[in-house]
């Protein structure tokens, strides 16, 4: 599964380690859930904008199929 994403693709279990142990060090732990929390808003609505332009594309040629 972690190879199937993107930005990870090439990276084993040691390099995840270090960049966690770095962003650790770098942010502190009292920071990391509040960027955990804004990442996921980030995606939650990224995944909601791309439904909706699904959406209208649908019904756009749904329309146009009646015509």
């Amino acid at each position: 599964m972690l190879q199937s994403l993107l930005f990870i693709g090439g990276l084993g279990g040691w390099e995840i380690m270090v960049i966690l142990l770095v962003v650790l060090v770098f942010f502190g732990a009292n920071k990391i859930p509040e960027i955990a929390r804004g990442m996921g808003k980030g995606i939650r609505e990224f995944k909601d904008a791309t439904k909706e332009i699904k959406n209208e594309i649908e019904s756009g040629v749904k329309l146009e199929d009646k015509k």
